[in-house]
């Protein structure tokens, strides 16, 4: 079985929900030697967040970012943690909410997704910065 591990440095993105699929997979040249396994991802921050959904409608994306925005609201007055500004918070919550990783099936040296599936950085800040991904792959 070969492993190998990987950090990625994404490009800072405006605060929703964005397709990172094709970007990971071209940063990982080593996807090509692996017949059957898996990608692990996971992102090295606590207000942004990760998750696997359509890839085909941008509306898609859109009605995630309101959605979540009317779930998880800013300037709450029970929010105790409003030192780094209103999204902050919310930002950890989404994050909580949405996870900090996705593991995809890696068949004949590409992630085996869905014909309407991507793996989406969910950025929660209004101004974030780079975020940092490791990907883990596993395989024959």
């Amino acid at each position: 079985m070969k492993w190998h591990q990987k950090e990625i440095r994404l490009p800072a993105v405006k605060r929703g929900f964005h397709l990172i699929t094709d970007l990971i997979e071209a940063q990982l040249p080593e996807l090509e030697d692996i017949n059957v396994g898996l990608a692990h991802v996971f992102i090295k921050h606590t207000s942004a967040s990760l998750t696997i959904n359509e890839d085909a409608d941008p509306t898609v994306r859109q009605d995630f970012e309101s959605h979540f925005n009317h779930m998880v609201p800013e300037n709450q007055s029970y929010y105790r943690h409003t030192l780094e500004g209103s999204d902050d918070m919310p930002a950890h919550l989404k994050a909580a909410i949405l996870g900090a990783s996705v593991t995809v099936p890696i068949t004949n040296g590409k992630f085996n997704l869905g014909t309407w599936q991507g793996v989406y950085l969910c950025e929660h800040r209004n101004h974030a910065s780079k975020r940092t991904v490791v990907v883990t792959l596993q395989g024959n």
